[in-house]
């Protein structure tokens, strides 16, 4: 496809709130510091007041998350990051390992398997950015380690369909870009792992992470071979150690961003719970949508409209004129487009993951309005137009 790299005039409407970065996320709509007045700062996480905080908050995930009774809630170090490793420590080693590697971290957790943990009965299933790999390949006498929704890559498994019921291996799932965006499957998760920062806008720097009774009988009965770090200790004396999931955490928790969780489950349940923020992503994803079918030099990375991410959203340049140019002018092409949209001060951090091929991603979760981004896809026809003219003059 061509289009004319003719100049576009700037539009005259700008985005309310230019925040579409992919982690930290934009804050919940009405988000002021204040209203984080009930902080329990300058005492002990481990008080009763702050243990009451931490116990509310696991108890809300469980609520607005539709969590299963039976499953443990934990609030661990780290993001989720911290919440994934603490998982394929603890609980990988006593059956075949398969991973689905579609997406930045998805290849980061095969890495852990394969070169730190030094298991060898491991299955990497690859597929390229935008993409998944084959799922009928999943073997249900192996564990399994996925991410739900690449948040490097816009794409995401449609359905939990390719887990088996009657699997004999435990599932690790990551749900950071995915948890309240998206239905998640609970009968076929055994673990799963999600950072506030991302669908609900909260601080950054702690993760959350969900066992079920399979996970909790599989860390009672496996003791992995290899030295165990204390922010990954869940057991003690071979019983899990249920205080961690009753708000006594492993490591001391900033308590203001505990705050901060806490009032963004209150809006989410305030603005209609968890249907209505599945409504709102998907609304997002569709106003981008909308404005890629009639847009001749963008396009999806996940080209099918069922893998599609409603959270993380990455685009691609199409057009030919910058098809053609060079592979180096076209990661500078695609770092323009950014910048070009920061500059005015209309959408902050939109480019692309380091690793994944060059273009744009939008963030599309909760706590973004569809009218911003309505008022933001002029912009980034304007910025377009105006990086391709400057890489390809008269």
């Amino acid at each position: 496809m061509t289009t004319t790299a003719a100049p576009v005039a700037k539009p005259a409407l700008r985005p309310a709130r230019p925040e579409f970065s992919s982690g930290p996320c934009a804050k919940r709509p009405g988000w002021s510091p204040d209203k984080l007045s009930n902080a329990v700062l300058g005492r002990s996480h481990r008080s009763k007041l702050g243990k009451s905080r931490l116990k509310l908050a696991i108890d809300r995930t469980r609520d607005l998350l539709d969590v299963p009774a039976d499953y443990r809630i934990g609030i661990v170090p780290g993001s989720d990051t911290g919440a994934m490793e603490m998982a394929m420590w603890s609980l990988l080693g006593p059956k075949p390992v398969q991973l689905l590697a579609f997406e930045s971290f998805g290849k980061d957790w095969a890495t852990d398997v394969v070169k730190q943990l030094k298991l060898k009965d491991v299955d990497v299933l690859e597929a390229g950015y935008g993409h998944l790999p084959d799922l009928t390949r999943v073997d249900k006498d192996s564990d399994l380690v996925f991410t739900w929704n690449g948040t490097t890559s816009g794409a995401r498994v449609p359905n939990a369909d390719f887990i088996c019921d009657d699997r004999t291996g435990v599932t690790i799932c990551d749900a950071t870009s995915a948890a309240f965006a998206q239905a998640l499957d609970w009968t076929k998760l055994d673990v799963v792992t999600f950072s506030w920062q991302k669908v609900l806008g909260g601080e950054a720097a702690h993760g959350v992470l969900i066992l079920s009774p399979r996970a909790v009988a599989r860390l009672e009965s496996y003791s992995p071979a290899w030295p165990m770090p204390k922010l990954f200790r869940m057991t003690k004396g071979g019983k899990l150690s249920e205080d961690i999931f009753e708000g006594a955490t492993i490591n001391t928790p900033s308590m203001l961003c505990v705050e901060d969780y806490l009032d963004a489950l209150n809006w989410a349940e305030n603005v209609g719970g968890l249907a209505e923020l599945h409504r709102r992503c998907d609304n997002n994803l569709a106003t981008l949508e909308r404005w890629v079918a009639a847009t001749p030099w963008v396009a999806f990375l996940a080209e099918n409209p069922a893998h599609r991410s409603n959270t993380s959203v990455c685009l691609k340049v199409v057009d030919s004129r910058a098809a053609a140019l060079p592979a180096a002018d076209q990661e500078k092409l695609a770092k323009r487009l950014a910048a070009l949209v920061e500059a005015e001060g209309v959408a902050l951090d939109i480019g692309h993951y380091r690793d994944a091929p060059p273009g744009l991603r939008i963030w599309c979760g909760s706590t973004v309005e569809s009218a911003d981004l309505d008022a933001l896809t002029p912009w980034l026809d304007w910025a377009f137009a105006t990086a391709l003219a400057e890489l390809t003059p008269a």
